[in-house]
């Protein structure tokens, strides 16, 4: 529930955003040539010629994947228009009232005229790639830096890693993601072998579309630096703490092994931090590859909200940053489940 209502909160506060921006849709879509019943249609049917709590209450409407329709008053703002949703059934039908389950629907872009939604699930794809494989190098290297870090307190190892955390916490994705592409993808790419720029997929002019996993290498550890540097500290603090319990030394003192103590004790009773960090970095990944895909011209939700940008392609950016969100609630939920399953003192509070 809590979840619900956060997504509420962010869809009324891009509702309200995007629409107090300057700028007409209509002239937008048809171009400034336009004559005045061409605009005055595109507005209707955007619903722009609505009160704006209205165009509030449609805007709910389209994206519950329940929702209240009037089917005989055209004019009516939740008249069932049948050809925005791609695919719905009935319900509930009482009168001239019904209720619906469908697809939610995120509008229609101002330039190309699809539907959002299409649009997003071209890009989608590109975004959790990298964004999955940026998370993973962070957990693997993160987790086995953190575990060498605590293993080693206080050693010269030790110490430069936490330099380094510091270091690579502090560095901002769009200008790690200059430097990394313009030293390995331009002034090493002899020895490297990679590109600047580039997508998961390459067109060759005899074998057609092809899988170019290269590409990925660069944006991926641009994207992970970040999370590899918090998971560092984090694993390595958290598992300080944990070293220091009476439960350990009781372990340590019956005679296990201290690789059977850090590994089948003290790690997982470390991981609930850890687990809070990936979370929340693989969410944010979502949100902050907008920067490292522009850079590296990845194709992927992050370059698609820039370039809608570029043309005020309004419905698009608003759809990209719901789906974010989406990622957000749904990725909170999985952690929580995931709390209770590493620790059952969760379960038992």
């Amino acid at each position: 529930m809590y979840g619900l209502l956060v997504v509420w909160g962010v869809i009324t506060v891009v509702f309200l955003l995007f629409n107090v921006l300057p700028g007409d849709p209509a002239r937008m879509m048809l171009g400034q040539r336009a004559d005045g019943a061409s605009i005055e249609a595109i507005n209707k049917d955007l619903g722009r010629d609505k009160p704006v709590y209205q165009q509030y209450l449609m805007y709910l409407n389209d994206l519950s994947p329940l929702s209240f329709h009037e089917t005989l008053n055209d004019d009516s703002f939740l008249y069932l228009d049948t050809t925005k949703y791609s695919s719905y059934s009935e319900l509930i039908h009482a009168g001239s009232k019904v209720l619906i389950f469908k697809t939610p629907y995120l509008r229609r872009s101002y330039q190309t005229k699809r539907n959002v939604s299409e649009l997003l699930a071209e890009a989608m794809p590109g975004t959790i790639v990298l964004a999955s494989t940026a998370i993973l190098f962070a957990i693997i290297f993160g987790i086995l830096l953190g575990i060498i870090a605590a293993v080693r307190s206080h050693s010269l190892y030790d110490n430069t890693s936490l330099l380094l955390s510091v270091m690579g916490m502090s560095l901002p994705s769009f200008f790690s993601g200059i430097i990394i592409a313009w030293l390995f993808g331009f002034v090493w790419s002899d020895y490297t072998g990679l590109n600047m720029s580039g997508g998961l997929y390459t067109i060759d002019p005899f074998k057609g579309e092809m899988l170019d996993l290269k590409n990925l290498i660069l944006p991926a550890f641009t994207l992970g630096i970040r999370p590899l540097a918090i998971i560092t500290q984090l694993t390595r603090s958290s598992l300080l703490d944990v070293l220091s319990q009476d439960y350990i030394r009781t372990a340590r003192a019956k005679g296990l092994s201290f690789y059977k103590v850090v590994t089948k004790h003290a790690l997982k009773n470390a991981m609930n931090p850890v687990i809070t960090a990936v979370s929340g970095w693989f969410a944010s990944l979502m949100a902050g590859a907008i920067f490292v895909e522009w850079v590296f011209s990845w194709k992927g939700l992050g370059k698609e909200v820039v370039d809608s940008l570029e043309k005020y392609d309004f419905p698009v950016v608003m759809g990209c940053v719901l789906v974010i969100a989406l990622a957000f609630v749904v990725i909170n939920i999985i952690v929580d489940i995931l709390y209770g399953v590493l620790d059952p003192r969760v379960r038992v509070r």
